[in-house]
């Protein structure tokens, strides 16, 4: 018997990296043994921005292709297009009526983003958080993997179904966060979170070669500017890094004693890392140059899961429309 079920959605961002991989891809993975799945590409999300929509369709294909060779599996979970199932944007609308605008505007997110991008403060940017919310409760999802920076969303998820059940009836689900156990992961720069448009970090498809380029380039620990000089392993993005992929615990520990003792350079420390890391992503490389090798395949997993998610969909707008009273 499956535990529940989960959702999760990500914007399609392309190839993923290893920040994506270990912040949410393997945790989507861990969980098919148990749940029953819903994964999501969330597209309406992503045109809040309103750039690179013409990369939309090859970005979509980029991430599921990594999402497949990481592990996911079309005939566990559901994995599809949020664009694909239209009713959606009928429950956003629906839950929109039931939002306080005050909820919205208190959002930190929401005003994060309208410093980012003050030219383009439109309305789907503040109802992006309604149209999350619906994302959930549109397939009664119980739980939703999130990291600590994204409860405060999830909880306001769990209020505008709190509201809906409290003025029509129980209907929707009210989802509980699973906390992932690698909340966040660094960039090359040490500094800020592992992102494509920070340019700080390592593509799950890169070669080894591109990888240890990558790695080399990485900060260490500020004070060590030469090999003599101890260091300390603690604030060592390399060696945090290298602890989570690719290090044995006893390996990990003669290094960060070494680097105490300035016993090993950070070079050396980082084409070790570097190797180690090209190691453990080799089974993914080969996974997705066979998945690669038949385009139309990545559509037609998106197609079935679209099909099977709106069965779903419909199942629960026929519920909502009929506590509300629509005729």
């Amino acid at each position: 018997m499956k535990k529940g079920r989960v959702f999760s959605g990500a914007r399609p961002t392309g190839r993923q990296h290893l920040g994506n991989y270990l912040g949410a891809i393997q945790n989507y993975v861990a969980l098919q043994k148990d749940y029953d799945c819903v994964y999501c590409v969330v597209d309406v999300h992503a045109l809040t921005t309103l750039r690179d929509t013409h990369l939309l369709r090859e970005n979509t294909y980029e991430m599921v292709l990594d999402w497949l060779a990481a592990g996911m599996d079309p005939q566990q979970s559901i994995i599809f297009v949020q664009s694909h199932v239209p009713q959606v944007t009928e429950l956003h609308t629906i839950l929109s009526m039931v939002t306080p605008v005050g909820w919205l505007m208190r959002l930190p997110t929401f005003k994060e983003k309208v410093r980012q991008q003050p030219d383009n403060v439109n309305y789907g940017l503040l109802g992006y958080p309604v149209l999350m919310a619906s994302d959930i409760a549109l397939y009664k999802a119980d739980t939703v993997p999130v990291g600590e920076d994204q409860l405060p969303h999830l909880e306001f998820s769990r209020e505008v179904v709190r509201r809906f059940n409290g003025q029509f009836g129980p209907v929707l689900v009210e989802p509980q966060a699973r906390l992932t156990a690698i909340p966040r992961v660094m960039g090359l720069d040490g500094v800020n979170k592992m992102s494509k448009s920070l340019n700080n970090h390592i593509e799950l498809a890169a070669t080894p070669e591109e990888i240890m380029q990558r790695v080399m380039s990485m900060v260490t620990d500020p004070a060590r500017r030469y090999k003599s000089d101890p260091g300390n392993p603690d604030i060592c993005n390399v060696q945090m890094l290298h602890r989570i992929v690719g290090g044995s615990p006893e390996r990990i520990e003669e290094i960060g004693h070494a680097c105490r003792h300035a016993g090993i350079g950070c070079v050396e420390h980082k084409r070790e890392f570097a190797r180690a890391l090209a190691d453990a992503l080799a089974p993914f490389r080969e996974r997705r140059a066979e998945f690669s090798r038949n385009p139309e395949l990545i559509w037609e997993i998106l197609a079935d899961g679209a099909q099977r998610a709106r069965g779903l969909a419909v199942k629960t707008m026929d519920e909502v429309k009929a506590a509300v009273g629509l005729p």
